[in-house]
């Protein structure tokens, strides 16, 4: 019995010029002016195209991909036929279209893989909403590109899914900390992951004076006063502007004398009375200065020490209470706390401030029972509905809740 011999490459048929050639000159009358082809036909046409070039070969995909990216309106079938092909066929049109809508980009990036993603992100113009479902995957190449693309339009809600993610990966870091749209509410939180170099420039970027608002608010004061604070939105946000730092009504209820000798006596090991007592001392609620404390770093013993009026001194009975090293293996200082004191030295008294009652106010102002079973329970549908010192707290908080 004689077997059939196997086609080889010789033997296969010859590419078909009638459909080359029809293919390029549908394209064509999809490309015409409105002058020369009316709304239905260029339709018709387009849907022509289309169906043929379901069976067509990638590369005459390609083509027409190329032929029509120009088009001031591409023909709706054509666009998601082509969009959702593979990579090297959609590229043309996902860098050289200008004129694709947003829904077009959308039904593309869900619909389609990473690489098709990353090349909206690398697009001039992206919408908010384009780029909200960009970092909705979490694709560190992906936001990588976003984060680079100076005309891509990042959304409030955006940026803080992105702060959440550097969490997990600190090269996104440093390229956050470029875009224009970042907020004191959202570096403040970053700040409590980020390195030290990254808290350096956040410090410098965002560490502001409050002079415009002390001298727009300087006579509410005295109304408040009047009113003895009864007002509790009005108390929360003057106690934000007003210069002076320590509380010095808790000194009445305080077993030391005042702030510095709560700090001395925090030298011979900060116990968690103490580190309350400076925190209310400081003006700060206890949840605040659990988190300076038991940060890693040193910049926050910093910022706590400048804005309070402490001395320098403080950091390193700070630093001894907190049982760290002020030495490294081979002998040399201490990295982290050499840093404290560079930030203590390059910091003004009210940019301490700032910070610190940034700090106070984002991660406790909000700190309901609904807001910690979220944190808890790792809850983020619900998220919209938090404010902004609210979102600050579930970020800042959510690993120090098992997150």
């Amino acid at each position: 019995m004689n077997l059939p011999t196997p086609m080889t490459e010789l033997d296969a048929p010859p590419a078909s010029r009638a459909r080359a050639n029809l293919l390029k000159r549908l394209a064509d009358v999809v490309c015409l002016p409105l002058s020369r082809i009316n709304a239905f036909e260029r339709a018709m046409t387009a849907d022509l195209l289309a169906d043929m070039l379901r069976e067509a070969e990638p590369a005459e995909r390609k083509k027409v991909a190329h032929r029509i990216s120009g088009l001031a309106e591409i023909p709706a079938t054509l666009a998601r036929l082509l969009l959702r092909d593979e990579v090297d066929v959609a590229e043309e049109l996902l860098l050289n279209a200008a004129t694709l809508s947003d829904a077009d980009l959308l039904d593309c990036a869900r619909l389609m893989n990473l690489e098709h993603r990353r090349l909206i992100a690398l697009r001039r113009g992206v919408s908010e909403v384009v780029c909200d479902v960009l970092i909705e995957f979490g694709e560190v190449l992906v936001l990588e590109c976003l984060l680079k693309n100076d005309e891509a339009k990042l959304s409030t809600g955006g940026i803080e899914a992105v702060v959440a993610l550097t969490r997990g990966d600190p090269r996104l870091t440093t390229m956050l900390l470029r875009r224009p749209e970042l907020r004191p509410a959202h570096a403040y939180v970053l700040f409590w992951w980020a390195d030290a170099e990254a808290r350096r420039a956040i410090l410098q970027r965002f560490a502001v004076s409050r002079e415009v608002l002390q001298e727009a608010t300087s006579d509410i004061f005295a109304m408040a006063a009047a009113e003895h604070w009864q007002e509790p939105l009005s108390r929360k946000a003057l106690q934000f502007i007003e210069r002076r730092q320590r509380n010095r009504a808790a000194v009445d209820r305080s077993p030391y004398d005042n702030l510095e000798a709560a700090v001395a006596a925090a030298a011979d090991g900060l116990s968690r009375e103490v580190a309350e007592e400076i925190s209310y001392l400081s003006g700060l609620k206890p949840m605040t200065g659990a988190k300076i404390f038991t940060d890693s770093g040193g910049e926050p013993l910093a910022i706590l020490c400048k804005a309070t009026g402490l001395p320098k001194s403080a950091i390193r009975a700070l630093w001894r209470g907190l049982k760290r090293e002020e030495t490294e293996a081979d002998g040399s200082p201490s990295g982290a706390l050499e840093r404290a004191i560079l930030v203590y030295d390059m910091i003004a008294v009210d940019r301490a401030q700032t910070v610190l009652r940034y700090w106070n106010w984002s991660l406790t102002s909000a700190l309901t029972p609904a807001l910690l079973r979220a944190i808890r329970d790792g809850d983020e549908d619900g998220f919209d509905e938090y404010s902004a010192p609210q979102k600050a707290a579930m970020l800042a908080f959510s690993k120090d809740f098992g997150r």
